[in-house]
């Protein structure tokens, strides 16, 4: 449980250091005369595009990457953790989010903005529980007719690994930390807009650094001595759920793309987001 404990206290010291109101309407009136210096001047073709981009992360369209099924080496080699030993692990192919949900997704969906920074409806939604995504998806489900979930621990370690193209990075696309992720040394205290990094292999973004996000797994530190080979969806039960990726508040050690944390599924941060799967 050092891990939980660990996670808890550096809640404690960094989330509520990070609320800066006074920043954050800054932030949000210097967008706001941007807005209307471009209305003024006329939009370029990458405004346009990026206009396109806001309006989608704002929808229900959950933009999805293919993620070809293979067998990859799941696990650290890092004797005292969790995430050891290295095992083999067959997946079939699956879909991922390209961008970890938004505010402005969470409230199309749920009609009300659960983040504790708000103002900033392209950045992930956090302060959000496993429980209160499991009623996300639900929604979410029933407006749009698919059929989407958390991903599996193994499909988020695969796809974070680049999948088939992987090159075997430390982080999710780089071994430059700062060049993928927003973490403790680079974000301000704070999660940033989706997809401003570099993505990794498989075009996808943010998998290191901005939120941890919550997979499907119930935890179990010795699980990888016991696991399937093929699709595994982690222990039948626990008391913590797994939590991968880092997150704007963590150092290097913590964003590595083996790198597993732990907290319990009602628990809510604002350095806790989500990204979405489908078959």
């Amino acid at each position: 449980m050092k891990h939980y404990i660990l996670i808890l206290s550096l809640i404690v010291t960094t989330a509520y250091t990070a609320m800066a109101q006074d920043r954050v309407v800054l932030a949000q009136a210097h967008e706001n005369t941007e807005a209307k210096l471009k209305a003024r001047t006329g939009l370029r073709a990458e405004d346009r595009a990026h206009g396109e981009l806001n309006a989608q992360l704002q929808s229900t369209n959950i933009e999805m990457v293919e993620v070809q099924g293979g067998t990859f080496l799941m696990g650290s080699k890092e004797p005292t953790d969790d995430a050891s030993p290295v095992h083999t692990v067959r997946l079939n192919t699956f879909h991922l989010g390209k961008y970890e949900v938004t505010q402005g997704q969470w409230r199309a969906v749920m009609h009300k903005n659960s983040a504790h920074f708000i103002h900033c409806d392209n950045c992930p939604v956090e302060n959000v529980s496993w429980n209160e995504i499991q009623e996300f998806i639900k929604k979410l489900n029933e407006q749009t007719g698919q059929h989407y979930r958390l991903p599996t621990e193994a499909e988020w370690e695969y796809a974070a690994k680049g999948g088939n193209k992987s090159q075997h990075y430390k982080y999710s696309g780089s071994d430059d930390l700062d060049a993928v992720s927003w973490n403790a040394m680079n974000s301000n205290n704070k999660p940033h807009p989706v997809g401003q990094k570099k993505a990794n292999e498989l075009g996808i973004y943010d998998m290191t650094g901005n939120v941890w996000e919550w997979c499907s797994d119930w935890f179990d530190a010795n699980y990888y001595r016991n696991t399937a080979y093929e699709n595994p969806k982690g222990p039948n039960s626990g008391k913590a759920k797994v939590l991968r990726g880092g997150a704007w508040g963590f150092k290097a050690p913590y964003c590595t793309t083996s790198y597993r944390s732990l907290i319990t599924p009602d628990y809510q941060s604002s350095l806790f987001g989500f990204r979405l799967a489908r078959d």
